[in-house]
């Protein structure tokens, strides 16, 4: 009965995980912006996650132990797809794409990740009805709220781009769900996901454009929004989310991508006074909904 109720009380807290963790996601626009301003997209991503890596490293000092091969990598796996590959890609689409497309597109991850899923796994139980429709009506809403602002228009070279983006994030998903059988603190695993991302992050520093103005860092303004990106949308976040996958779920948890343009519609509100028309709250509406059914799937 015990193992039931703490069962059940690590479910609660990975839901709320994966919510904290999208809530700070769809506010990192404002922080990337003011970022833009004077680094290049691959520096800020570069030094987000060393200042993440970092402060897992402070968090809890004491290194993994007794790896073998095959889990290595899964480690190499999840640093490649979810820090690598899935960062430069969503960066590289939208100097080819309009935000509105890489925005929409990604937003289809937790439906490869369900595919994903099924495809190398039993565990997360057969996919219903209920997931499909949730998936239809979350874009739909999602598609609502990027035509919004701006009309979409095909790309193919910068939406292809997002696409790959959007899988990497699912390959990120399947990986982080086998990691966490593997008996390891969620801070060791975000540590070490982080370790193997930054080292597939080196080659792309030499071809892209990273040369960062280190003076420029000593502005409050840049080094507090660096802080804010490395510590709590990289090392915090990742480490929740992480967490959620461990005990909700592959499936169950990256569905709550669904909500980050419903965030981004609140924050962009609440924080740049931009306007909420009709049409961006019934995406909003549609989105929940969406959202809400496919947390119901099983």
């Amino acid at each position: 009965m015990k193992n039931l109720i703490r069962s059940n009380d690590n479910i609660i807290l990975g839901h709320g995980a994966a919510i904290f963790s999208i809530v700070v996601w769809g506010t990192t626009f404002i922080s990337t912006k003011v970022l833009l301003r004077s680094f290049s997209p691959v520096e800020i991503l570069f030094l987000r996650f060393l200042i993440g890596y970092l402060a897992l490293w402070v968090a809890q000092p004491k290194p993994i132990r007794g790896i073998d091969w095959r889990q290595e990598l899964t480690y190499a796996a999840a640093g490649l797809s979810g820090v690598t590959f899935y960062f430069l890609l969503e960066n590289m689409a939208l100097t080819y794409t309009m935000a509105s497309n890489v925005s929409l597109i990604i937003s289809a991850a937790p439906f490869f990740t369900a595919l994903l899923t099924r495809l190398v796994s039993k565990e997360e139980g057969r996919l219903r009805p209920a997931f499909f429709v949730g998936f239809a009506l979350a874009m739909a809403g999602i598609a609502l709220i990027s035509l919004n602002s701006t009309q979409l228009s095909l790309n193919p070279l910068g939406d292809l781009l997002a696409l790959l983006a959007a899988l990497m994030w699912a390959v990120y998903g399947v990986a982080t769900r086998h990691i966490g059988t593997y008996g390891h603190s969620t801070v060791q695993t975000t540590r070490r996901i982080f370790f193997y991302g930054l080292l597939f992050m080196i080659p792309a520093l030499f071809w892209m454009d990273f040369h960062p103005d280190w003076p420029l860092l000593l502005r409050p303004i840049n080094w507090g929004n660096l802080l804010f990106l490395g510590l709590g949308a990289s090392a915090l976040c990742f480490a929740a989310w992480n967490f959620a996958v461990k005990v909700v779920g592959t499936v169950r948890t990256t569905a709550y991508i669904y909500m980050t343009p419903v965030v981004t519609v609140a924050a962009s509100a609440l924080l740049l006074g931009e306007p909420v028309t009709y049409l961006s709250v019934l995406g909003v509406l549609l989105t929940l909904t969406g959202l809400f059914l496919s947390e119901r799937h099983e």
